[in-house]
């Protein structure tokens, strides 16, 4: 349930509002609009009369109901206006939202020595990315495959951010690890195999760092969107949504089926920001630029390119990744379609 206030409302009646609302049992959470203040009604409101809500105060111009299962994740929740998540980086504040330029996001899957990292960290700065991710814990079908080097490679990603000032974006696996990846990671990455686990979800919203949730690779868009219920209802309402792909029938030419119609199905439900993931929706870098270029003119605020230096020898996902030469020339790509459609800014000066 939402309650929306009038314009010009004092900050005194909004906060008496609450407080009254506050002693039915509910959970107001202020939303502070372009033009209007909205108080979003967390708990049991079913058996609620939204008339005698109304009466609380003559300042409440309207009480709705959100339809949705997903009441925090939901469009309505804000009242039709879309969020933003904003990220503190050395490089200094990066904003994930729709009235934003579009959010590169690039690095390799694994963290897998120090010189790998840095080197991979400068050029995709240069090229103009403004986080770089990398797998510190890696979730493998194979009990065999190279898993990540674990806590010494989040020591790595520290490196590469003091070297270039990019935010970092790296996977929690295990919540005994939590502690130690919020300690590095601006932006904590829960993957597509943990997206319905759902204690894990819980931890990861109880801590502060803004969460990016990647879509699980069977699950429906409303599984998915109660995915982030859970983490916005243990107190952490930034969340980014990930498209990273979903497995369908035809495996035979790409890795996963990319739904790019996810952005603009996402844009009627929820007031999230969307990153799309085209490295591991078609899992063959040559498939990665049409994707990345389609995902932008789609409207997407967000973009995750996996890069390395030597795909043939990747530890993990080779087969998906640009040269850091490719890069280079797919963000040139990019900015054709980003500026056409108003979301594009150019990269800082390269490092030297």
């Amino acid at each position: 349930m939402i309650v929306v206030i009038k314009v010009g409302t004092p900050e005194t009646e909004i906060a008496r509002i609450s407080e009254e609302l506050s002693t039915r049992g509910l959970t107001p959470e202020k939303i502070v609009g372009k033009h209007k203040v909205v108080l979003g009604l967390v708990g049991e409101t079913a058996s609620l009369d939204p008339l005698q809500i109304q009466e609380v105060s003559p300042w409440i111009e309207q009480v709705l109901r959100v339809e949705q299962p997903f009441k925090r994740a939901s469009l309505e929740f804000r009242h039709g206006q879309a969020s933003e998540v904003v990220v503190d980086t050395p490089n200094g504040a990066v904003h994930f939202g729709q009235q934003h330029p579009v959010v590169v996001v690039a690095g390799p899957c694994s963290v897998e020595n120090e010189e790998m990292i840095v080197e991979t960290a400068r050029r995709v700065k240069a090229a103009g990315a403004q986080f770089l991710r990398g797998g510190a814990y890696k979730p493998r079908t194979s009990p065999y495959a190279f898993q990540g080097h674990g806590e010494s490679a989040l020591d790595l990603l520290a490196a590469a951010r003091e070297a270039t000032g990019l935010g970092i974006i790296t996977e929690v696996m295990d919540a005994a690890d939590l502690d130690k990846i919020v300690a590095v990671a601006d932006v904590i990455q829960v993957g597509a195999r943990n997206m319905q686990n759902f204690s894990l979800l819980k931890k990861v919203g109880a801590q502060p760092k803004p969460v990016l949730l990647k879509r699980g690779m069977s699950a429906t868009i409303e599984e998915w969107l109660m995915a982030a219920e859970y983490v916005m209802a243990a107190g952490n309402s930034n969340v980014i949504l990930c498209e990273r792909g979903i497995r369908t029938f035809d495996r035979q030419y790409a890795r996963n089926t990319l739904d790019l119609s996810v952005v603009p199905v996402l844009r009627s439900l929820t007031h999230l920001p969307i990153m799309i993931d085209p490295s591991h929706g078609t899992g063959r870098a040559e498939y990665v630029p049409s994707m990345a270029l389609a995902a932008i003119a789609a409207g997407t605020d967000s973009l995750m390119i996996e890069v390395h230096p030597n795909p043939a020898k990747a530890l993990s996902d080779g087969p998906q990744s640009l040269t850091p030469e490719r890069f280079d020339r797919l963000m040139q790509e990019l900015s054709v379609i980003g500026k056409a459609v108003k979301r594009w800014t150019e990269p800082a000066v390269a490092l030297a």
